[in-house]
């Protein structure tokens, strides 16, 4: 399951949220697909694509649809879809790092003492080029692997557990500890197992995501659809946060940066530098930011930038523009 983030929040000044906007869950429901992520189990056979215009025809959805990080036909396992608004985090959510679990097959025998030394040289930054058939320019580049974990081998057949960054092509990571070894090998079975903070056990099926629909369809029933699909904001669960005022939430959704008066609490140990979530105080996205101060900086500055804008998110009509009428009570 996704992990609730513990994080301490910190208030600046205090207020409480006004009448615009909605609770992510609590979002109308044609709103909530608007803003819906699916972390959905890709089953074997059809491609990234073909399966997301398969969640198209289920929902009978006429908005943006999108996945974040393609799977082979061959592979199956976690494949975030998007929906509508969130397909604006499509980029975030694709640079999560990923967890594999797959089979090796070498093409001669092998002993694990020297298998195990193979896989550590295979762990840390290694040069990559994309195969033949890949939506990407076949250029020479650095990946990082986490770390690879022998689970167990039976004969030619080993399978491993391996944790990479964002785009490391694994069938190509195989392919190349065979080569290194002098047997040759290939990937025999793939399954991602876990994209960034999203699990298996976060997963469900296109029957699933079927059933839930057809419940809606003919019974009125939301529960099971709500159930399926979750609001984009669990994309940021892991991120730290700041809490915008409702008075400077249309300023960040028009893409200005975040001023400190605007800020009402944030998460503490925010570092200058790093990625935030810009949040209505009613716990809506409304923009992927870059602090540009650090935590106790922008808990006791007056004035001054706390953030720039990297990615809107939230529509710019949600809530008003206020930012004139604060001015004059803050003058």
């Amino acid at each position: 399951m996704i992990d609730e983030i513990e994080e301490e929040i910190v208030v600046k000044s205090a207020y409480e949220p006004g009448p615009y906007g909605y609770r992510p869950r609590e979002r109308p429901l044609q709103l909530y697909l608007d803003h819906g992520l699916i972390i959905l189990d890709k089953p074997r056979g059809p491609s990234s694509h073909e399966v997301t215009e398969t969640v198209r025809r289920i929902l009978e959805y006429p908005g943006k649809i999108g996945h974040c990080g393609t799977l082979d036909p061959k592979v199956t396992g976690v494949l975030p879809v998007v929906l509508g608004n969130a397909t604006k985090l499509s980029k975030f959510i694709a640079g999560y790092d990923k967890e594999y679990i797959g089979i090796l097959y070498l093409h001669g025998d092998v002993a694990q003492e020297e298998l195990l030394p193979a896989l550590r040289k295979f762990t840390g930054p290694i040069f990559q080029r994309p195969p033949v058939r890949s939506a990407v320019k076949r250029s020479l580049r650095v990946r990082r692997v986490h770390s690879i974990e022998l689970l167990k081998s039976e004969g030619s057949f080993h399978t491993l557990r391996v944790h990479v960054e964002s785009g490391t092509y694994v069938r190509k990571l195989f392919f190349d500890i065979g080569e290194f070894l002098g047997t040759g090998g290939s990937m025999r079975e793939l399954r991602r197992v876990r994209s960034g903070i999203f699990t298996e056990e976060d997963c469900v099926t296109l029957d699933d995501l079927r059933e839930a629909y057809e419940s809606w369809k003919t019974e009125g029933d939301e529960e099971k659809l709500r159930k399926v699909i979750l609001p984009l904001e669990e994309a940021v669960k892991n991120l730290p946060k700041i809490y915008v005022k409702d008075s400077a939430v249309a300023s960040v959704a028009h893409g200005a940066s975040l001023k400190v008066r605007g800020i009402c609490s944030l998460s503490r140990g925010i570092r200058k530098g790093s990625i935030v979530a810009m949040m209505s105080l009613k716990g809506e996205l409304i923009a992927i930011g870059r602090a540009t101060m650090d935590f106790d900086e922008m808990l006791k500055a007056e004035s001054g930038v706390a953030s720039d804008v990297e990615r809107v998110i939230m529509p710019r009509d949600l809530y008003p523009p206020m930012w004139k009428s604060a001015a004059k009570r803050e003058s």
